[in-house]
């Protein structure tokens, strides 16, 4: 019997709910990795699209930009920016599964099972010319104190392109910080804000943001 969109429904939230510890959300994603990309696109996650779309128009047409995809789950985001004409991307995931689909798409060139966090990644600082962050800012993901880790990685003059449902920012204690902490990092000399773009339909008809920020 087919999955109803209420079956897809439940394992979407189920990853998500309150208070979710992370090693509790992390095993929940390997053994959800051989359903995820059909859960995935029966909520119509636009998120990536939307997300590599804002990293793209800010490359311009370096092509050969050096890209790090954090929280690269099975390859979303590195499908868009290949579709766009940028190769040159490595993928960064916490779950060795999603990561196992992703090498199937040969949309990447490197692959980095670590988890994001404000643990130095195994990464030289100035490698990336951007680094994309989508999907990883949810209950039992990523916290507010991995922002400076996307950074580091950066080169000055790069640029570092986060996307998250809009009303996690509301709803969730641990990012109504996101936006102060940003702010904190601006303030700070560490990079500064360029676009925030509120989006449609970036998961589950739910609206999304697109940040985007160049390094300094």
């Amino acid at each position: 019997m087919a999955d109803t969109p209420e079956d897809v429904h439940h394992r979407l939230w189920h990853v998500l709910t309150p208070g979710i510890p992370r090693e509790q959300s992390q095993e929940l994603y390997r053994t959800w990795a051989p359903l995820y990309e059909q859960d995935m696109k029966t909520s119509q996650y636009k998120g990536p699209r939307q997300v590599a779309e804002t990293l793209v128009k800010a490359l311009g047409n370096r092509s050969d930009a050096r890209v790090l995809d954090v929280a690269a789950g099975t390859g979303f985001v590195g499908e868009e920016l290949q579709k766009m004409g940028f190769s040159n991307v490595d993928a960064l995931d916490a779950c060795q599964e999603m990561l196992d689909i992703a090498k199937t798409k040969q949309v990447y060139k490197n692959f980095i099972l670590d988890f994001l966090g404000t643990n130095r990644l195994k990464i030289e600082d100035d490698t990336y010319d951007a680094t994309s962050c989508c999907g990883a800012f949810c209950e039992g993901h990523v916290k507010c104190d991995c922002l400076e880790e996307l950074v580091r990685v950066v080169k000055p003059g790069g640029f570092v392109c986060v996307g998250i449902r809009k009303f996690f920012l509301e709803t969730v204690e641990e990012y109504r910080k996101l936006e102060p902490l940003m702010a904190d990092l601006q303030r700070r000399g560490l990079w500064e804000p360029v676009s925030r773009d509120v989006t449609q339909d970036y998961c589950e008809a739910y609206d999304g943001v697109v940040f985007l920020f160049k390094v300094k």
